[in-house]
């Protein structure tokens, strides 16, 4: 059998994360030389603990030698295998990646927002806009997220603006009436 493939593996890992409540943000295998890496990235609505993803290594661990044994998969000469959960360059391209966000400052493009809330379908999110220097009042944009999918969360060293936190925490019913208001 050959060097198993990333989305091979993900079949694979899928029951594991799905028993702990987990999705499967990404899977990079590296065949190199003598050891080969398998890396995993796994996140969930309540951010893993390193104990969760010890436990997650050492099942997966045990399930991909149980499956090189049975020939399934050949990770070569040997593997290390990478539990992790995935860093702020993720772009945000699900909706559980933008609920997942809620609050924290995205680049869209050119442009920074706030992460409010998604609509019950979740294919809009409210982006809460930074207030200009002259109104001082942050703004509401709904957009739908196919058309923002790869923004990218920004890290931010100073508190946010309270105004712009509070807009971000309220439901999608409260930004949606705020977003038609400043469109009349």
């Amino acid at each position: 059998m050959a060097f198993p493939e990333s989305a091979e593996l993900e079949n694979l890992i899928r029951p594991v994360t799905d028993a702990r409540g987990l999705d499967i943000e990404a899977v990079k295998t590296v065949k190199a030389g003598k050891k080969s890496q398998v890396v995993v990235a796994v996140a969930g609505d309540e951010a893993p603990t390193l104990d969760q993803l010890e436990e997650v290594s050492n099942e997966l661990s045990e399930l991909f030698d149980a499956a090189e044994d049975r020939g399934d998969v050949n990770f070569g000469a040997g593997y290390t295998l990478e539990v992790t959960t995935p860093g702020v360059d993720l772009p945000l391209t699900e909706p559980r990646h933008w609920r997942r966000n809620r609050g924290r400052l995205v680049t869209v493009g050119e442009k920074k927002y706030r992460v409010g809330a998604l609509s019950e379908a979740e294919d809009i999110v409210a982006l809460i806009v930074p207030a200009e220097k002259k109104s001082g009042e942050p703004a509401v944009e709904l957009a739908p997220i196919s058309s923002v999918s790869g923004a990218v969360v920004e890290i931010e060293f100073n508190a946010p603006p309270a105004k712009e936190l509070e807009l971000a925490e309220t439901d999608f019913s409260g930004v949606e009436a705020l977003a038609d208001s400043a469109e009349e």
